[in-house]
């Protein structure tokens, strides 16, 4: 099981890989809206904002009113930033729950 550091850095991963890409997407794909990712196996969470293909404003907690609600464990978590579990496979196999509405899920989709 991964900690909650890990967690954390993981998500901070993301937001830099997304931040680095952010020029390239930023036309193809308009999304501004708040996402919430729920670590089960942890009881905790982080929530943060999707705007202009990126990630900012990463915090501890969560955020119930987010648009975008992601959960998973910690390990899946982690293998998911990390590329080692793709995203399709893993909501297919229940491994990973995101709600939000379909428009947003096509658009979540061309940033990942």
């Amino acid at each position: 099981m991964a900690t909650v550091d890990e967690c954390r850095q993981a998500l901070q991963d993301l937001a830099d890989r997304l931040e680095h890409n952010a020029e390239t997407v930023r036309d193809r794909v308009d999304l501004d809206r708040t996402l919430a990712c729920r670590i089960t196996d942890l009881e905790t969470a982080f929530h943060g904002r999707i705007a202009d293909g990126r990630l900012v404003d990463l915090a501890d907690g969560d955020d119930p009113k987010a648009k975008i609600a992601m959960s998973t464990t910690s390990d899946d978590l982690v293998a998911l930033v990390r590329g080692e579990l793709d995203v399709t496979r893993a909501v297919a196999n229940r491994r990973v729950s995101i709600k939000a509405n379909p428009f947003d899920l096509m658009k979540l989709r061309k940033l990942l």
